[in-house]
């Protein structure tokens, strides 16, 4: 981990290359609400948000939109989203910045290395998401065994396809 205090790296953490992976841009950005009617009056009758698709999950609890800002590698995805049910868990409406997504060109090497080095991530492992993209969380809240957390935001690392990491690495 980096140690703020002293500018450089402790012990656990490597630096520069040694990651084996880079991050190399914002891939989405996911906005909860108790109705998407009500965010897509804002994000695609106001904003121009493009919806190109939408995901349903009872596992997630969520009904999403999925929109678009720009094209080709710099398209970022917007996540127009609202619980099924709004007793359930996850709350994807709570808090309203559900999370942001990041394009990894290498998931499973982040995710080893990072898990190496005290980063908690939330329950589920690597798996498919909404678009077709391997995904995993890094959770809000670190703990005992893994200290290094979002601080209060879900981050949603995303692995980047090939065009993706050609166009922004």
């Amino acid at each position: 981990m980096i140690d703020s205090s002293r500018g450089h790296s402790d012990e656990r953490a490597s630096t520069g290359n040694e990651r084996g992976f880079r991050i190399l841009g914002i891939q989405q950005v996911a906005i909860g609400g108790a109705d998407k009617q009500r965010l897509r009056a804002l994000w695609v009758d106001v904003m121009g948000v493009n919806i190109k698709g939408s995901f349903v999950s009872e596992r997630e609890n969520v009904d999403e939109d999925i929109g678009a800002l720009g094209n080709g590698v710099h398209e970022v995805e917007v996540d127009l989203m609202q619980p099924l049910d709004p007793a359930r868990k996850p709350a994807v409406h709570l808090p309203p910045l559900n999370h942001i997504g990041l394009w990894v060109d290498d998931l499973r090497a982040a995710v080893s290395w990072m898990s190496a080095n005290g980063v908690r991530f939330a329950p589920g492992g690597i798996r498919p998401g909404a678009s077709g993209h391997d995904i995993c969380f890094i959770h809000p809240r670190g703990n005992d065994e893994f200290p290094v957390s979002g601080e209060g935001v879900l981050i949603e690392l995303v692995q980047a396809p090939p065009e993706v990491i050609a166009g922004l690495g």
